[in-house]
């Protein structure tokens, strides 16, 4: 039997488009090819944008795609929990801060810092007297990673860290991991008790996800994967990253392009062939 498990983990906050079908054929493709399995991950922490409609709605366009996975959906807005005990063991090893600063603060930050717009954002934790005084106040925040404390942690180890690359031809590389790259990230939003990358990592992990293919537009992410894997002891999957179907402007194609979405090719008479033949894959 096959060793290589990989997932499909769209969001439900709209209708899959033609983007989305071409990265799932690039997942069932390349378990296939493996003779692996694949499992079917609904990222839904976002519950200001997440629906359960669209939820249904991948479920209708992957069944319409003819689209099998292993076992029922895992549903990440039910396994809140796991994801708070990450924070709070990554916590408990002194790794995190809150912090109560807002778009605006940290932009007013980087430019202090003569850094420019958008540059990854590090800081620290406010003054214990200060701190204590916002909670007081109930005032929100988020957990933060600090990477200076993760250095400090990890030792030698942390400018070691990297991971396996696998490019769609099949060759593969070893890159070295770059967790600079995001800047101290977050591990909760002010709306939401957990951020993707923890939600990410930490199901990767409980799954066994051997490989972890996805669009180029993560591909800077598994730097900081890495990163949360080493420090929770969490195994590293081989990473493929492959290319994304653009919209009219030229940018990743979005959900605005309603033209584009499974639903719509359908009723346009498409069949799956069709989508795959436009998806490029």
């Amino acid at each position: 039997m096959s060793d290589f498990l990989t997932r499909f983990a769209p969001s439900p906050t709209g209708r899959l488009h033609l983007g989305h079908a071409a990265s799932a054929f690039h997942v069932w493709q390349a378990a296939e090819r493996a003779g692996g399995s694949v499992l079917l991950r609904i990222e839904d922490i976002d519950q200001t944008r997440c629906k359960p409609d669209f939820t249904d709605g991948i479920l209708e366009d992957l069944a319409w795609l003819d689209f099998d996975w292993t076992g029922p959906p895992r549903i990440q807005s039910e396994h809140f929990a796991d994801y708070a005990r990450v924070v709070e063991r990554l916590t408990e090893l002194g790794l995190t801060y809150r912090c109560f600063r807002t778009r605006t603060d940290m932009a007013a930050e980087t430019e202090a810092a003569g850094l420019t717009p958008g540059s990854p954002f590090t800081g620290q934790p406010l003054p214990a007297e200060l701190e204590a005084e916002r909670l007081s106040q109930e005032a929100p925040f988020a957990w933060r990673l600090s990477l200076e404390k993760c250095r400090d942690y990890l030792g030698p180890e942390y400018d070691r860290l990297s991971f396996e690359v696998c490019g769609l031809d099949g060759a593969t590389r070893i890159e070295k991991a770059r967790p600079g790259l995001h800047g101290d990230i977050n591990l909760t939003r002010k709306d939401a008790p957990t951020a993707y990358h923890v939600a990410c990592t930490h199901d990767d992990a409980r799954q066994g996800i051997t490989h972890v293919i996805r669009g180029t537009d993560l591909e800077d992410a598994a730097h900081i994967h890495v990163l949360l894997q080493a420090l929770m002891g969490w195994p590293t999957p081989i990473y493929t990253h492959h290319p994304l179907v653009l919209g009219p402007d030229g940018h990743k194609l979005a959900k605005r392009f309603e033209s584009q979405s499974l639903a719509s090719l359908r009723e346009a008479g498409l069949t799956p062939r069709d989508v795959k033949k436009l998806a490029g894959v």
